[in-house]
């Protein structure tokens, strides 16, 4: 199991539901959790795969798809 931790300009809890279906439909995402009340949004997220770099590349390309950015930390 790997945690990966990104840097995000989501906002609001709306901002969170546009990205769900984004982030639900990657392969090898455990689970993930945006924390709005860091001051950089952080996504977490729980991964099954020893892919990280190209799951990491997926998520902000994701990200990009749906309007927002995410950048790791």
């Amino acid at each position: 199991m790997n945690v990966i931790k990104f840097k995000t300009s989501l906002k609001c809890g709306g901002c969170v539901n546009a990205i769900r279906p984004y982030l639900n439909k990657i392969k090898g995402i455990q689970s993930w959790e945006v924390d709005l009340n860091t001051p950089d949004k952080v996504l977490t997220v729980t991964t099954d795969s020893d892919l990280t770099l190209e799951l990491q590349n997926t998520i902000v390309s994701s990200f990009k798809d749906a309007g927002y950015k995410a950048e790791l930390i």
